[in-house]
């Protein structure tokens, strides 16, 4: 299997590649005739993670744990397929954003009670944001200075001089706060400009209200229209979803696979202190949560499928029909809060891309080059990450944006190249920064719409809500 046709267009050239798919082929298939009586969704999800998490070992091992595994013939073409079979969920659910964020912001507005404020709900969430990206940066600062990541850390020395990245071109906040206002709707669709979509979902939402109290005989039909749509984009989200066990094998396994364990060992201290800093803020946003009265371990149980697909996926934007199907329908968040919330919280004001991760490569930076670390540092650190969080909404590749950010910020933008090897293992960092981005979302919602008064308690302390999953189970 040496032609050109086998190794360039089939992309199976090495009898390893062979075996790796039939392989997942056998794990999809006894996962998914896993008896439902048993396994409810929650269960397959979690049991999916764990495979997927050793079959991409089990590659590294078959492969003798190389630097750079992607130059091996099967880990390329192994990764490549599996690719189509976790991507491609990931594509399918992507597919469904725009219209999901367009409609479900016009259909909670036309549907809104006349003593509804939308303002009041626009600024709480805002106030509720930008407290909790600020939480998250702390954390990042501290957990950075304790554990003192980058400092006297030789390996990562050597490691960034082999090649360097270059800081990301910068707008500043005005220019990118400006960029956001959707001059042109269809551009913001194509650019994946969530906040930019939200701001125009939401004129078109209020001004078809306004105009049904003097001719609802005249915008009838658009409300018919945006209802009726509104159900069967729901009915697509549950018919995709449910193929979200299966599409965890590989995606996990892909992400072990394609990572060189020297690499990640390289800037493992970086990378531990991360994942530790990831579950103190987890942990802050259940303490936060019982504040408001509600028990903590209830959202995170119905979170857990929610959780183990943005920590595989690696995507908060992939995520958002899940995040709002399970604030809704599991949590007991009013459709209104849930679906700006979530819709804004996957591009602005993220507690992992934009909170953590910044924070900790600000600290990383600082230590390998000597920099001073003292209070003052620390003040316009949080004061720099907060506002940036927000700045960056909207913008492809936000994680290495909000890097970018927080060192220029702090006048360290000539030492972005520091963090290379940060950069090189980026899907390991990336996996918990999205799950925090995630139920970071789900936290804010929760505090914003318990201190609104419009959380339905019952549904969500009924620990049966949520008949999407159970439905879910049913068609599988």
């Amino acid at each position: 299997m040496e032609s050109m046709f086998f190794r360039e267009f089939l992309m199976i050239s090495d009898l390893k590649t062979v075996i790796f798919l039939l392989i997942l082929f056998i794990l999809m298939f006894i996962i998914n005739k896993l008896p439902k009586q048993k396994f409810n969704f929650s269960a397959k999800v979690m049991i999916a993670t764990a495979v997927g998490l050793v079959l991409g070992l089990v590659i590294q091992y078959v492969a003798e744990f190389p630097v750079n595994p992607m130059e091996l013939t099967f880990v390329k073409e192994t990764t490549q397929w599996y690719s189509l079979f976790g991507g491609g969920f990931i594509s399918f659910v992507r597919m469904l954003v725009i219209p999901l964020v367009m409609v479900s912001i016009i259909y909670v507005i036309i549907n809104m009670k006349d003593d509804t404020n939308l303002g009041k709900l626009v600024k709480r969430s805002l106030a509720v944001v930008m407290f909790m990206v600020a939480i998250s940066v702390v954390v990042g600062l501290l957990f950075g200075i304790i554990f003192k990541v980058g400092k006297l850390d030789e390996t990562a020395v050597a490691v960034t001089t082999e090649g360097a990245r270059k800081i990301r071109d910068i707008k500043n906040i005005v220019d990118t706060l400006k960029d956001l206002i959707p001059a042109n709707p269809i551009g913001a669709m194509v650019n994946l400009n969530i906040v930019g979509l939200v701001i125009f979902s939401a004129i078109v939402g209020v001004a078809a209200k306004r105009m049904s109290k003097k001719y609802m005989d005249v915008v009838k039909p658009f409300f018919d229209l945006i209802n009726a749509l509104q159900k069967v984009i729901i009915s697509m989200a549950m018919s995709i979803i449910k193929w979200m066990p299966l599409a965890v094998v590989p995606l996990l396994a892909n992400t072990i696979a394609q990572r060189g364990i020297e690499a990640i060992v390289a800037v493992g201290k970086f990378v531990l202190v991360l994942y530790l800093a990831v579950m103190v803020m987890f942990i802050i946003q259940m303490f936060v949560v019982s504040m408001f009265g509600l028990n903590p371990f209830i959202y995170v149980k119905k979170s857990i499928s929610l959780l183990i697909l943005a920590f595989t996926s690696r995507s908060s934007v992939g995520c958002l029909p899940v995040t709002i199907s399970t604030m809704t329908n599991k949590l007991g968040i009013n459709e209104s809060t849930a679906s700006f919330v979530a819709s804004f919280g996957t591009t602005a004001g993220m507690q992992g891309c934009a909170g953590i991760f910044p924070a900790l490569t600000v600290v990383f930076v600082s230590n390998m080059s000597g920099h001073t670390i003292d209070f003052t540092f620390l003040v316009t650190s949080v004061v720099v990450m907060t506002i940036g969080s927000f700045g960056i909404a909207g913008v492809p590749g936000t994680a290495t944006l909000s890097a970018s950010v927080g060192l220029s910020g702090m006048g360290l933008s000539s030492l972005f190249p520091l963090i290379n090897p940060i950069l090189a293992v980026d899907p390991i960092v990336d996996m918990p920064r999205t799950m925090l981005n995630v139920i970071g979302s789900v936290t804010n919602g929760l505090i914003v719409d318990k201190s609104l008064g419009n959380l339905d308690i019952s549904k969500y302390k009924d620990m049966e809500a949520g008949k999407e999953e159970k439905s879910l189970e049913d068609s599988m």
